[in-house]
């Protein structure tokens, strides 16, 4: 079994930075998995934010692309989100994902942005 638990979180200004981390435990290999970041907004579905593969390929979405970046530090089995000019519209809670069998969620942080 795999755990993920994701940190970082917190309220920032609008423009500020912030660093999401998600560290994994548990069973299996770390580099060999997908790992994805998510978000779910207050009455919205959850969506994907950016994904890196086992090989370092970077999926990022329209809606954050030039502003957050994706990586991971397998020696520490830690996947991040470096999150960069922060806008009131990307609040939500950001879920950390491991593409494992079944997909690993962790429980999720807050991230608050004030106007």
């Amino acid at each position: 079994q795999v755990q993920l638990v994701e940190s970082g979180g917190g309220l920032v200004q609008a423009g500020g930075s912030l660093r999401l981390s998600c560290a994994a435990s548990g069973r299996g290999v770390f580099s060999a998995w997908t790992m994805g970041w998510y978000r779910q907004a207050p009455g919205k579905q959850r969506e994907l934010v950016a994904t890196i593969t086992s090989g370092g390929t970077i999926n990022i979405v329209d809606a954050v692309k030039g502003r957050f970046t994706i990586s991971r530090d397998n020696a520490k089995n830690t996947a991040y989100l470096q999150m960069n000019s922060l806008k009131p519209e990307d609040t939500a809670v950001y879920y950390c994902s491991a593409l494992t069998f079944p997909q690993t969620w962790g429980q999720g942080t807050q991230v608050t942005v004030s106007s």
